[in-house]
């Protein structure tokens, strides 16, 4: 039998409540805790990266949890498929949400609960899951948007 004690209850609640920043190992810890397999969300963060430096529409497009809402052309628009995305991915991946994924710093992303957040809030990656037991999942951008300065 595993008896948890207060402490430990008292450490994983801390974390679920604590954004981490700091440095790759502490986000990447962050992560196993609060949302699942690091090294899953590691892999699509170069990806997502790499798609939105090169303008792989259909790459990044691949990423997205769809429906979507996201300003196109400064109003919001719900995104319903990747063809959809594709078709409208110059309007929807600004110089500024780009901008904020191609300068983003690993070991200073935010993670909470909440997912995993880019910059000030521009882009936000979380697991989707696949089975209703939510035993596997995909890691897609659930958020994408521009901030004011």
């Amino acid at each position: 039998m595993r008896i948890i004690t207060r402490s430990a209850l008292f450490a994983v609640a801390l974390l679920a409540w604590v954004p981490a920043h700091a440095d790759e190992a502490s986000v990447n810890s962050a992560i196993d805790a609060l949302l699942g397999d690091h090294v899953q969300y590691q892999a699509a963060i170069e990806a997502i990266i790499e798609a939105a430096n090169s303008g792989d529409a259909e790459t990044f497009a691949a990423y997205v949890s769809y429906p979507i809402t996201v300003p196109v052309d400064g109003e919001p628009q719900t995104i319903e498929t990747a063809d959809d995305f594709v078709a409208n991915y110059d309007a929807i991946m600004t110089d500024a949400i780009t901008g904020t994924l191609t300068g983003q710093d690993y070991g200073e992303l935010f993670v909470n609960a909440d997912g995993i957040m880019f910059g000030a809030g521009e882009v936000w990656i979380n697991g989707i899951c696949t089975d209703s037991a939510c035993s596997t999942f995909d890691v897609r951008v659930v958020t994408l948007q521009e901030i004011p300065d």
